[in-house]
C-alpha cells in the first residue's frame, strides 16, 4: 500500500494524465513505472494471500480450542463462518463508500494514503493482541506430506492390493491415530502406506525410515479428501467469474442517472455496496431469524445442507447475470434513441437503480454459495487441513479471475473478427455488453448442471453421514 501511495506522490512514478477515450492516443507508462506498480500489486497479493488463507482458520481455532463442549463449539462455528464474511463485507462497505468518496473528492494522494495508514494500524493491533490468541505450532509441512503420498504410491505401484483389506498391521499409521486402515476409494493411493518390510521400512520408534517411500494412513486420507472435493470446488469458479466483472457495473453506472436526491448522487464505484448490504442482511436474517424460527416450528434443529446452499447460490448467480443483461439491453436502447452512441461519457435518462436487481441477486449468490463453500471445505477436509480449507475459496476466486480474463479476451477476439465493433469495446454505447452478459448467464446455468453431477458423484457429506448415524442410534444433537 505504501508503494501504491508513492505512485501518487512522485509525478515521475506514473504516466502523464490522459483523458482517454476522448483523446485518440495516450502516453504509455515506462518500464520503471510499470515495475513499481507491479511490485506494489505483487506485495499486496502476497500479503492478502497470507491473511485470507489463515485468518478464517485462525479464528475458528480460537473457538475450538477455548470451548470444551463439542456441540456448542460446532454451533458457534456455523455462526462464525457467516459473521466472518459479514465483518469482511463491513470493511468492503467502508472501502467502496468512504474511501471512494475520499478518492473522488480529495484525490489519490489522500485516497491511497489512508488505506496505507489503516493497514499499518491493523498490523500493530494484531501484534499487540498476539499474546491473547490461541496459537498452534506447525509440526509438519502439509504440502510436502501430500506430495510424499504421490511419490510413495508411485514407488510402490507394483504392490498388489488384496481384497478385502488385510490386517491393519500392514498399514503405517501415526501413534494415537483414530484411523488405522485406509478407505476403499482411490485404492491406488493406499500403496503409499503399506509396510512391506517392517525391519527396513520403520525405525526403532515406529516412524518411517523413508517418508518418501512410506506414508501414514492419515496422510493418504488427507490427499483423498482433497482430491474428492476438487470437482465441487471447480463449480465455484464460474460464480467467481460472475463476481469478477466488477469494472462493468462502474462503467454502466457512470452512464446512468445516479442521483438519489437533487443534491446527492452515488459514486459509480460505490454501487457494489448494495451487493455487500444484501449479503450482510441475509446472513443476519438467516442465522438469527429464519433458522431459529424454522427449528421452533419443526421442533428440531433444521437448516439447508451445505450442497443445497451452494446450489441455490449458483442459481442466484445465473439469475443475476440475466437481470444484468436485461438492464443493459434497455440502457443501450435508450442511449441509441437519445443519439448518444458516439459519446461514451454521456448520461442517459435512466436511473442507475435499475442495476439493483443484478446487485441484490449477486449478494444473495455470495451469501449462499461462498459461505456455503467455506463451511463445506472446513467440514469435509480433515482438521489438519483447516488452513487449506479456508484458502480454497480464495484460490477459486483467483482462478476465476484468470478464467474471466480468458473468456473476455476470447469474446472480444471472436466478435471483433472481420473488422466489427465487437461486444465489449471501450465505448459501452457502441458495444453489445448485453450479449456478453447473456453468455455468462448461459455459462452459469451450464455450471449448475455440472454442479448437480458433481454432487451426485460426491455422495453424502460427512455431516449428513454423522447425522444419519446419530438418528440410527436414537440420538438427537442439541445446539
Amino acid at each position: 500500500m505504501v508503494l501504491l501511495w508513492l505512485t501518487t506522490i512522485f509525478p515521475h512514478a506514473r504516466p502523464v494524465a490522459c483523458d482517454y477515450p476522448l483523446r485518440d492516443s495516450c502516453e504509455s507508462a515506462t518500464g520503471s513505472q510499470l515495475m513499481l506498480l507491479y511490485l506494489a500489486f505483487g506485495l499486496m497479493s502476497l500479503g492478502g494471500g497470507g491473511i485470507r488463507s489463515s485468518s478464517l482458520a485462525f479464528g475458528a481455532e480460537q473457538l475450538e480450542k477455548r470451548d470444551g463442549i463439542k456441540s456448542k463449539s460446532e454451533c458457534a462455528l456455523k455462526s462464525y463462518f457467516g459473521w466472518y464474511y459479514v465483518s469482511v463485507s463491513a470493511s468492503s462497505m467502508v472501502a467502496v463508500t468512504l474511501i471512494v468518496y475520499i478518492q473522488d473528492n480529495l484525490g489519490w494522494k489522500v485516497g491511497f494514503g489512508i488505506p496505507a495508514a489503516i493497514m499499518l494500524l491493523s498490523a500493530l493491533c494484531f501484534f499487540l493482541a498476539s499474546p491473547f490468541y490461541v496459537k498452534s505450532k506447525a509440526n509438519t509441512s502439509l504440502l510436502s506430506g501430500l506430495i510424499q503420498v504421490l511419490v510413495a504410491s508411485y514407488k510402490n505401484r507394483h504392490i498388489k492390493l488384496s481384497l478385502p483389506q488385510a490386517a491393519e498391521e500392514r498399514y503405517h499409521h501415526r501413534e494415537g491415530s483414530v484411523r488405522l486402515v485406509p478407505s476403499e476409494n482411490l485404492r491406488c493411493l493406499n500403496k503409499a502406506c503399506i509396510i512391506k518390510h517392517p525391519e527396513q521400512d520403520l525405525t526403532l520408534d515406529g516412524r518411517a525410515s523413508d517418508p518418501w517411500s512410506l506414508c501414514t494412513v492419515d496422510q493418504v486420507e488427507e490427499l483423498k479428501a482433497l482430491i474428492k472435493v476438487i470437482p465441487l470446488w471447480s463449480t465455484g469458479i464460474m460464480i467467481g467469474v460472475t463476481l469478477s466483472q466488477s469494472s462493468f457495473p462502474v462503467l454502466q453506472a457512470s452512464s446512468m442517472d445516479r442521483h438519489v436526491s437533487r443534491n446527492f448522487e452515488i459514486p459509480a464505484a460505490s454501487f457494489c455496496i448494495f451487493t455487500i448490504i444484501t449479503m450482510t442482511l441475509w446472513v443476519g436474517f438467516y442465522d438469527r431469524i429464519l433458522l431459529p424460527l424454522a427449528s421452533k416450528i419443526k421442533g428440531k434443529p433444521c437448516q439447508l445442507s451445505l450442497k443445497q446452499r451452494m446450489g441455490i447460490g449458483l442459481l442466484f448467480s445465473t439469475a443475476s447475470m440475466a437481470a444484468w443483461a436485461i438492464t443493459e439491453t434497455v440502457r443501450r436502447r435508450i442511449a441509441i434513441d437519445e443519439g448518444l452512441s458516439d459519446d461514451p461519457r454521456a448520461v442517459v435518462q435512466m436511473s442507475a437503480m435499475w442495476l439493483l436487481p443484478y446487485l441484490v441477486l449477486s449478494g444473495l449468490a455470495m451469501a449462499f454459495n461462498m459461505i456455503g463453500q467455506t463451511e463445506f471445505y472446513y467440514s469435509e477436509l480433515p482438521k489438519s487441513m483447516s488452513s487449506i480449507a479456508s484458502a480454497f475459496l480464495g484460490v477459486g476466486m483467483s482462478a476465476a479471475s484468470l478464467v474471466a480474463s480468458l473468456i473476455m479476451n476470447a469474446v472480444d477476439d471472436v466478435t471483433r473478427s472481420g473488422g466489427k465493433q465487437g461486444w465489449i469495446p471501450s465505448n459501452i454505447n457502441k458495444g453489445h455488453y448485453d450479449h456478453y452478459f447473456w453468455l455468462l448467464s448461459a455459462l452459469n446455468m451450464a455450471n449448475f448442471v455440472y454442479f448437480l453431477a458433481c454432487c451426485k458423484a460426491y455422495g453424502p457429506c460427512r455431516v449428513e453421514v454423522r447425522k444419519a448415524l446419530d438418528n440410527a442410534d436414537g440420538m438427537q444433537e442439541e445446539c
